[in-house]
């Protein structure tokens, strides 16, 4: 059984509490933001008795708790005499940086919701002193971007040595149905024969091989996969060094039956022989009336 791995995250409101357990979720652990401090222990006792269904966890306490964050000395107390290890990060920033993040958002200061901003973290500073000279991994964003805390967080807390691959989606669509609200990349192939216009294919999906076929077999298609595929192929390491977790490609003709799933197929087809992980999703094709659909595909 891996060893129960806690991280309490704290520092400056503004710092970038928020955005650092979204990556510590992206990568695996287990995340409560804005956690009562005399919940924590008895919260890592659950997840130990758990066994292995929750064995990394980060949380964060910070002084949106009110009264609640006080009890955090008690709490790291609690912790230690139960023998479970705890690793404290705490995130600040300059007085600087805060007032500008605060100014951009306009967001008011939970200690300073009636005054001015600096008077708030300067109050904020002096409760956390303490808790920050316990702190076992201090980070300064004043000058991070928020990539690069992700890369600074995943370097030193990421759960396996490998890294985590990107996940890609594939999603075929018609534009008469609306574009998918959450793709990344859209490509419109609405340039390449029809089989719509096929009568012996009109009702039958992209998926059907003898439909395939025939949307293939033009040379627009093919010079259009050896271009399509050689941009993916260079875009997806960049998206990848970027920070990137999940990319949704689209693929859209005007029903979403025949071309969108014939090319949404091919590039699937393409990313998997790479190595990629890949899954894809045909959303509209029983939109339209399909009366033939490929070996294993009966409808939805």
């Amino acid at each position: 059984m891996d060893q129960f791995h806690l991280i309490i995250v704290t520092g400056m409101s503004g710092a970038g509490k928020s955005h650092a357990v979204q990556v510590f979720e992206d990568i695996g652990y287990f995340c409560i933001d804005n956690i009562p401090p005399v919940l924590i222990p008895k919260f890592a006792e659950l997840c130990i008795k758990g066994g292995e269904r929750v064995r990394h966890v980060a949380l964060i306490a910070d002084i949106r708790g009110g009264e609640f964050f006080d009890s955090m000395s008690q709490c790291l107390k609690e912790l230690k005499e139960l023998n479970i290890s705890y690793e404290i990060v705490f995130i600040e920033a300059s007085d600087q940086a805060l007032v500008r993040r605060y100014k951009e958002t306009r967001r008011v200061h939970p200690l300073a919701p009636h005054s001015r901003i600096s008077q708030g973290i300067e109050e904020e500073r002096k409760r956390l002193d303490a808790l920050r000279r316990k702190a076992d991994f201090i980070i300064d964003t004043t000058n991070l971007t928020p990539k690069q805390l992700k890369e600074l967080l995943i370097k030193k807390y990421s759960i396996t040595d490998s890294k985590k691959m990107m996940n890609i989606t594939v999603v075929s669509f018609g534009f008469k149905h609306g574009m998918p609200i959450d793709a990344d990349i859209v490509e419109d192939v609405r340039f390449l024969p029809n089989p719509f216009y096929v009568e012996e294919y009109r009702h039958k999906s992209g998926r059907v091989p003898a439909v395939r076929d025939y949307v293939e077999s033009f040379p627009v298609t093919e010079k259009f996969k050896e271009k399509w595929f050689d941009m993916i192929d260079f875009l997806l390491p960049n998206y990848e060094r970027e920070g990137k977790s999940q990319l949704v490609i689209a693929v859209g003709c005007t029903g979403g039956m025949h071309r969108s799933v014939c090319m949404a197929e091919a590039m699937y087809k393409h990313l998997k022989e790479t190595g990629v992980d890949v899954s894809i999703e045909h959303r509209d094709i029983y939109r339209n009336e399909v009366e033939e659909d490929a070996p294993g595909y009966e409808g939805m």
